[in-house]
């Protein structure tokens, strides 16, 4: 008979609290370094709280990576419960965080502990977590929410509305935007994470055509792939975001649908105001 199954993600996934409540889910949070205090990210500092401070702050937080001990006593406190492991983090090509999984792992020794890279961030990370979480919760085995969650990568996409690029400039996480960064005063560009990394794929004039076009390429994408989950994702704002679902739930045929507040280390990099979709097709 094979063991349970628990799921680890990172802070950046920004499940919703109540969703993780409910699987053998947990949370390593990352960290935000703000005028020399260190914040558990989500933990310390709420997301609320955290957009309301970038909003008026003369200084800009950094962020980091949690060290492999975090994962070792989280790792470790589920192998004592007798749980089998999968760790699904956020894209090796945005942190090092993969990189202290690993380190946890090798630190333990434990064979039964795989991790995924989810070559994404936000929500889209969340999604491959929680579809192998639920899986767990079901009974699934370890190498089975493992091929969940990489199919999970498959399935998925995130784009992304920032009003600025300068948060992602000033972080490094900007990718191929860098071409547009100056010229885009009276620009909204629209983001995507392909390939793992933050990439430009277009630009329009206004906040409320940028909604108008998430949906469609949103809708685009979907094609006629069933079930459809939907996350919309922002960083302080929550009604484009309640907007953004409400128009895809008018035009697709939608299994889940939920908002999520990006995580203070990934709202490090995006600033406030942006919004954006995470979606699920096919699973």
């Amino acid at each position: 008979m094979s063991k349970p199954v628990a799921v680890v993600t990172d802070s950046t996934a920004s499940i919703p609290p109540d969703m993780v409540a409910q699987y053998p889910l947990r949370v390593v949070p990352l960290r935000v370094v703000w005028d020399g205090e260190i914040f558990l990210d989500g933990v310390d500092l709420t997301p609320e709280a955290f957009y309301q401070r970038l909003r008026t702050s003369k200084t800009l937080p950094t962020t980091s990576q949690p060290p492999a001990q975090d994962f070792v006593d989280v790792f470790q406190s589920l192998l004592d419960e007798g749980y089998d492991i999968l760790t699904v983090v956020i894209s090796s090509k945005m942190s090092g965080t993969l990189n202290s999984a690993e380190q946890a792992k090798a630190m333990l020794g434990a064979e039964n502990i795989a991790i995924v890279d989810s070559l994404s961030t936000a929500m889209e990370t969340g999604f491959h977590a929680l579809l192998a979480a639920r899986a767990a919760a079901a009974g699934a085995t370890l190498a089975e929410c493992q091929a969940i969650a990489e199919q999970a990568r498959e399935h998925s996409g995130l784009l992304l509305m920032v009003p600025t690029l300068e948060y992602l400039h000033r972080g490094g996480r900007i990718g191929g935007a860098s071409r547009w960064f100056g010229t885009l005063l009276r620009i909204k560009p629209i983001l995507e994470v392909r390939g793992g990394r933050v990439e430009p794929l277009e630009k329009v004039r206004t906040r409320r055509k940028v909604i108008q076009r998430i949906a469609d390429i949103t809708v685009e994408r979907i094609g006629d792939r069933r079930p459809v989950r939907l996350s919309a994702i922002h960083t302080g704002a929550t009604e484009e975001a309640q907007s953004l679902l409400e128009q895809l739930a008018r035009r697709v045929e939608v299994e889940e649908s939920f908002l999520s507040m990006v995580s203070p280390v990934v709202g490090t990099h995006v600033g406030p105001e942006g919004v954006g979709l995470v979606y699920v097709a096919g699973m």
